[in-house]
């Protein structure tokens, strides 16, 4: 069964070689065929491919059956059977670099060497940042987890690639870590200044209901969401902004609203000039709120009105 499933992998180095060969002397079709290899080594393993690959360890890929994630794709087991064999990826890598240039050679090239180029001697400063370059141009994409997430790895490529994988890895730390995500976004809002643009930003912060967050990130967000609720001079945000604020701070933090609201309400009182205008929305407030109260009534009384005649029209 070693030997069995050792000739398939051998079989796959030979198609994807002769399929390289092939774009290297194709010039009109090279961009198409290298996007189909790219595709096809991307491609999940189906189950008859998996009884007969992985039926045994030979390739450093557990069973199935003990593999937490079923997902598996073929440039996994490639990448794996190319670290236990070095030579059978070496004629691919050759044809590899001479296609440097065209779209998709560094894709592919990172999805079947990035365990190889950390695990097998390299020949030389030159080849180790051309292949490193390589590796951080299909990580852009590509296996940003499984390289740059692992510092033990990074000690093993050149200084430079290094440093290319670690500003890669900043770009999109965003993704991979939540609390980032929403300092950062504390942050932006806190430099708006444009009513619907705030307005819009407030609007969609629901989207965090129910996010678990560390201490310090939380008491950030409710600080800064609560700062949008004080009234003032021109400076200050508008009504229609604390009102926003409001609604998002309590939908996000329940817990303390009432007591928020009332401190909010105790420090208004402290500033007169505040009253009139605080009064004159709350009559409004008052008087919308009873119209429509009065309106809706109206409405379904017309409503309940209507049906029984219409029953009646439809007896007769």
């Amino acid at each position: 069964m070693r030997a069995r499933a050792a000739d398939h992998l051998e079989a796959l180095s030979l198609e994807i070689e002769r399929k390289l060969q092939k774009a290297l002397n194709s010039n009109s079709q090279r961009l198409q065929l290298l996007q189909q290899l790219f595709a096809d080594i991307a491609l999940k393993v189906d189950d008859r491919a998996r009884d007969v690959i992985l039926s045994t360890n030979d390739d450093g890929i557990a069973p199935v059956d003990e593999r937490e994630d079923t997902r598996l794709c073929f440039y996994e087991i490639l990448a794996n059977h190319f670290v236990k064999v070095p030579e059978s990826g070496r004629r691919i890598l050759d044809l590899i670099v001479q296609l440097w240039s065209q779209s998709f050679a560094a894709n592919i090239f990172a999805l079947l060497f990035h365990r190889w180029l950390f695990e097998v001697p390299l020949d030389g400063k030159e080849v180790s940042l051309r292949y490193s370059s390589a590796l951080v141009q299909g990580a852009t994409n590509y296996l940003l987890e499984e390289v740059a997430l692992v510092p033990d790895q990074l000690s093993k490529i050149s200084v430079q690639a290094g440093r290319g994988l670690f500003l890669l890895l900043s770009r999109f730390m965003l993704f991979y870590d939540q609390d980032y995500y929403v300092i950062e976004l504390t942050d932006q809002l806190q430099k708006l200044k444009v009513e619907p643009v705030l307005l819009h930003y407030l609007s969609r912060l629901t989207i965090l209901q129910g996010l678990e967050l560390r201490m310090s990130t939380s008491t950030r967000l409710k600080a800064c969401l609560y700062s949008f609720t004080s009234p003032g001079g021109p400076t200050y945000p508008t009504r229609a902004v604390r009102h926003a604020a409001w609604n998002t701070l309590d939908l996000l933090f329940p817990v303390g609203r009432y007591p928020r609201h009332v401190i909010s309400l105790f420090f208004r009182l402290l500033y007169p000039w505040y009253w009139p205008s605080s009064c004159w929305n709350f009559i409004m407030t008052c008087v919308k709120t009873v119209y429509y109260y009065i309106l809706n009534l109206i409405v379904s009384s017309w409503e309940n009105m209507r049906r029984p005649n219409h029953q009646r029209m439809h007896r007769d």
